[in-house]
C-alpha cells in the first residue's frame, strides 16, 4: 500500500552549569540555568538525523513505537514501516543491517525498549554502497554508547486486546568483560490475527459476493546471540546467530458466497490451514581498522536457512439464502512447502583521507536455491457424470546467483558544501524449473541473465546556519521475492484465488529528491519516482479461455502477481515541529500531497496462458491508466503532566486521502491513537489505545470500461488496547556489543 505519511520530530532542552572557584576560599555561586536549543531533527549529507536521547517519547516505548513517531516514518498496519509514505524501510543498527527476517525483526522491535537509542538516521535515497532493492530506504538506529564492563538488561511484558487477546514477553542481556562482548535476546508471544472481508466482483449480467471472517492463531519464539571479540586494538571478530519460529495451526477462512448469473446460487467456502516457519541464520564478521582516520576493511560470510510448511484443506459446501451448510461440493487439499538456502559473502573497504575525501569500494556474492515441492488434490462431489479426482503436483526449483561491485566517492568541499557520487554494477543469473506436466513446455523452464548499472549522485549545501538544501538521484532494481515466484494458488473461494508467478522479472526504479530545511524545524521534500515493470498484484476476471480454446463455465476472479506496466509518483511534503510551555507540550504537524500516475494493462494469465472473455464472448482485460492526487495530514502530540517528567499523555492522529493504486481506488484511511505512560525509577508502565474511532479499514474499488467491477473491504480490527511493563536492570553503563551486518541480509527481505 502506498501511503504517504509523515511524522515530525521533538525538541528538547539541555542545561549548562558553571561554578566559580575563589583563590583562597571556595564559595558556591548560584548556578544559572541556561537553555540550549539542540537540533533534534536535522539534515546531514545523505540522511536525516533525529536525536531522541532526551525525548519523552522514548521512555517506556518500544523501538517500533518510537520509529512510528520518527519524522518521515510511518506505519498504517502496525506491521510494516514506510519512509515518506512510500519507500520500504530496511533496518540498520549502528550502521549494520539487522541480521533477521522481516517477521522476527518486527517482533524484536516491538519487544525492545527505546531508552537505549541515541538517535535515528533516515536515508531516503541510499548510496551505491548499500545493497537495497528498488525504492527501499534505510533506517539506521544508533544506540547509546556505554563504556564500562558488566552486565545489564531489560525485561518487557505486554498484553494486547484487539478482537482477540494476545500477550508477549522478552528479555535482553548485554555483557562485556575486557575484549569480550555478548549480546542476547529471547522473545515469545501469541496472538490471533483477525480479519473480516467483503469481496464483490462481476458486471451487470453476473456477479460474485463473498462475506466472512479469517482467524489466524500465531505463536512466536525467537531471539539472537551476538559474540564480539577484540583481537587487537584494530581488529574485531564477531559471530551472530538469529533464530525465529512461527506456528500457525487451525487458521480458518469462512466466507459465504452469493453467485448471480441466470440464477442465484449460495455456497460456503470453509478453508483450514496449518503452517509453521523456521528461520535460522549465521554470520561471521571480521573488521580491521587500517588507520586513525576511520579507514577500515569489513568481511562477512553468512548462511541462511528458511523453511515453511503449509497444509490447507479448502472445502466448498452448498447453501441457501438462510446460510445453512448443506452437502460438500468440492474439496482441494494443498501441501505448500518452501525451503530456501542461501550462501553469501561481502567485502567492503572504506579509505578516508585528510582532505575530507572518502573512497568506498566493495563487492558481494549471493547464491540462493529455493525448493517448492507443492501438491494439489481436487475432489468433485455429486457431479453428473462423476468427475475423477485430479492430482496436480508441481516441483518448482529456483536457483539464483548474484555478483555485485560498487564504487562511491564522497567529498566535503567546505563547511557548507559536500557531495557524493557512485555506481553499483550487478550481474544476475537465475533458472527456474518445474516438473508439472499439466502446463505447457515453455512454462517449465525459466532461464534469465541480466546485468544492471546503477548510478547514484547527491549533494548537500548549507546556505547558512538556518537554511539547508540537498538533492539526490538514484537508480535501483527490485527482484521478486521468493514467495512471489513460487507458482502456487492461495484459494479464497471456488472462483476467487491469488496466483503467484514464476515469470515475474525484475523491475527498475528511478528516484530523485530535493529537500529544503529551515532552522532544523521546518522541512520541505519534493520527490519524483518512476517505476518500470512494476511488480504487483492485479485482478483479472471473466470466463477463462485456455490456450487450446476451451472456455470455462464459471466467471472467475484471479488476483495475479505480475509485471504491470509503469508508474510515476510525485510528492510534496511539508513538516513542522514545535514545543510549547517549557516542553510540557510537544507537537508535530505534517501535511503532504502525492500524485500517482498508473499505466498498466493485463489480458493474459502469465502462469497458464489463459485469456478471458465476458458472458457474450468479448475479450476482457484489466486496465489501470488512471491518475489521482491525495492529501495526507498527521499530528503527533506528547503532553507532560508533571514537572518530574514521570507522567505523559500521547495523542496521535492521521488522515490519508483516497488514492489510485494498482488494484483500484483505495479509499481514505484515518486513525486516532491515545496513550498514557508512567515512569517510576527503572519501571515504565504504558497503556496504548489504537484506532479509537475504528476508522482504519481498507476499502478498494475498481470500475472497468468493459463493465466489470471489483470491490474489497478488509477490516483487520486495528482498534485495540495494549498494556506493557518494562524493567531495566543491571549496570546500565555496559557497552553494547558491536552490531554486525550479515552477508545474507539483502536476501532475507525477499523471503517474506
Amino acid at each position: 500500500m502506498k501511503t504517504p505519511l509523515l511524522i515530525a520530530a521533538i525538541f528538547f532542552t539541555g542545561f549548562a552549569f558553571a561554578q566559580e572557584k575563589k583563590q583562597d576560599t571556595i564559595k558556591t555561586k548560584s548556578i544559572e540555568e541556561v537553555t540550549i536549543k539542540k537540533q533534534v531533527f536535522k539534515k546531514q549529507s545523505d540522511r536525516f538525523v533525529y536525536d531522541v536521547a532526551a525525548s519523552p517519547v522514548a521512555k517506556g516505548n518500544t523501538t517500533f513505537d518510537l520509529l512510528k513517531q520518527t519524522p518521515l516514518l510511518s506505519s498504517t498496519d502496525d506491521k510494516t514501516l514506510k519512509i515518506a509514505g512510500k519507500n520500504n524501510a530496511l533496518i540498520y543498527i549502528n550502521g549494520r543491517k539487522t541480521n533477521m527476517d522481516a517477521d522476527s525483526l518486527v517482533q524484536l522491535l516491538k519487544s525492545t525498549p527505546a531508552e537505549n537509542i541515541q538517535k535515528i538516521e533516515v536515508i531516503t535515497v541510499p548510496g551505491s554502497e548499500y545493497q537495497v532493492e528498488s525504492s527501499d530506504g534505510i533506517i539506521n538506529i544508533v544506540m547509546k554508547k556505554k563504556m564500562s564492563d558488566g552486565l545489564s538488561g531489560n525485561m518487557r511484558m505486554s498484553n494486547m486486546q484487539n478482537k482477540y487477546n494476545g500477550s508477549s514477553a522478552s528479555v535482553s542481556i548485554n555483557y562485556r568483560k575486557d575484549k569480550l562482548g555478548i549480546s542476547s535476546n529471547i522473545f515469545a508471544g501469541d496472538n490471533i490475527q483477525a480479519q473480516s472481508y467483503v469481496l464483490k466482483n462481476g458486471n451487470a449480467k453476473s456477479s460474485n459476493e463473498s462475506i466472512g471472517d479469517i482467524t489466524d492463531p500465531n505463536k512466536n519464539l525467537g531471539g539472537y546471540l551476538n559474540i564480539d571479540y577484540q583481537l587487537t586494538d584494530k581488529s574485531n571478530l564477531a559471530l551472530s546467530w538469529n533464530s525465529w519460529v512461527n506456528r500457525s495451526y487451525d487458521s480458518r477462512v469462512d466466507l459465504f458466497n452469493t453467485i448471480v448469473s441466470d440464477s442465484t446460487q449460495y455456497t460456503w467456502s470453509k478453508n483450514r490451514e496449518n503452517a509453521r516457519s523456521y528461520n535460522n541464520s549465521l554470520n561471521l564478521n571480521y573488521e580491521l581498522k587500517t588507520d586513525s582516520l576511520g579507514s577500515k576493511l569489513n568481511l562477512n560470510a553468512a548462511y541462511l536457512n528458511y523453511r515453511r510448511f503449509q497444509n490447507t484443506d479448502n472445502k466448498t459446501y452448498g447453501s441457501n439464502i438462510s446460510r445453512d451448510v448443506l452437502g460438500l461440493n468440492q474439496q482441494i487439499i494443498q501441501n505448500l512447502p518452501q525451503i530456501i538456502n542461501n550462501f553469501s559473502g561481502t567485502v567492503d573497504y572504506i579509505q578516508k583521507f585528510k582532505n575530507d575525501f572518502t573512497v568506498s569500494v566493495g563487492g558481494n556474492f549471493n547464491k540462493t536455491k529455493t525448493d517448492n515441492d507443492t501438491k494439489n488434490d481436487t475432489f468433485i462431489f455429486n457431479a453428473q457424470p462423476p468427475v475423477a479426482p485430479k492430482h496436480d503436483p508441481n516441483h518448482f526449483v529456483y536457483d539464483e546467483t548474484i555478483y555485485g561491485v560498487y564504487l562511491t566517492l564522497e567529498k566535503k568541499f567546505s563547511d557548507k558544501f559536500s557531495g557524493k557520487a557512485g555506481a553499483r554494477y550487478e550481474v544476475t543469473s537465475s533458472l527456474g524449473t518445474s516438473d508439472n506436466t499439466n502446463t505447457p513446455e515453455e512454462f517449465r523452464r525459466i532461464d534469465r541473465k541480466y546485468n544492471n548499472f546503477l548510478p547514484y549522485v547527491s549533494f548537500n549545501y548549507a546556505l547558512n546556519q538556518t537554511n539547508n538544501i540537498s538533492y539526490a538521484f538514484s537508480t535501483r532494481m527490485r527482484r521478486p521475492s521468493f514467495w512471489e515466484i513460487n507458482p502456487v494458488r492461495n484459494i479464497l473461494t471456488n472462483d476467487n484465488y491469488t496466483q503467484n508467478n514464476p515469470f515475474v522479472k525484475a523491475s527498475s526504479t528511478y528516484n530523485q529528491e530535493l529537500t529544503y530545511m529551515y532552522k532544523s524545524s521546518y522541512f520541505l521534500i519534493l520527490n519524483h519516482s518512476l517505476y518500470k515493470d512494476v511488480i504487483t498484484q492485479v485482478p483479472l476476471q471473466g470466463y477463462p479461455v485456455s490456450p487450446d480454446g476451451k472456455v470455462g463455465t464459471n466467471n472467475v476472479l484471479r488476483y495475479l502477481r505480475t509485471n504491470f506496466g509503469n508508474k510515476q509518483e510525485m510528492s510534496a511534503m511539508f513538516g513542522i515541529q514545535k514545543s510549547y510551555f517549557k516542553e510540557y507540550w510537544t507537537t508535530n504537524f505534517n501535511i503532504g500531497v502525492q500524485h500517482n500516475i498508473n499505466n498498466g494493462t493485463l489480458a493474459v494469465d502469465p502462469t497458464t496462458g489463459d485469456r478471458f472473455q465476458d458472458i457474450d464472448g468479448k475479450p476482457v482485460e484489466y486496465v489501470n491508466k488512471t491518475k489521482s492526487t491525495s492529501i495526507v495530514i498527521q499530528t503527533n502530540n506528547t503532553i507532560r503532566l508533571d514537572k518530574k517528567k514521570t507522567w505523559f499523555v500521547g495523542v496521535n492522529y492521521f488522515f490519508v486521502d483516497k488514492q489510485q493504486i494498482e488494484l483500484g481506488l483505495l479509499k481514505n484511511l484515518m486513525s486516532l491513537d491515545l496513550s498514557l505512560k508512567k515512569v517510576w525509577n527503572e519501571w515504565t508502565f504504558a497503556l496504548n489505545v489504537t484506532d479509537v474511532l475504528r476508522t482504519n479499514i481498507v476499502e478498494i474499488e475498481d470500475f472497468q470500461a468493459n463493465g466489470n467491477y471489483n470491490y474489497v473491504k478488509n477490516d483487520q480490527f486495528n482498534r485495540g488496547m495494549t498494556f506493557s511493563i518494562t524493567y531495566n536492570f543491571g549496570n546500565q553503563k555496559v557497552k553494547k556489543v558491536r552490531d554486525i551486518e550479515g552477508a545474507s541480509d539483502a536476501i532475507k527481505s525477499r523471503t517474506r
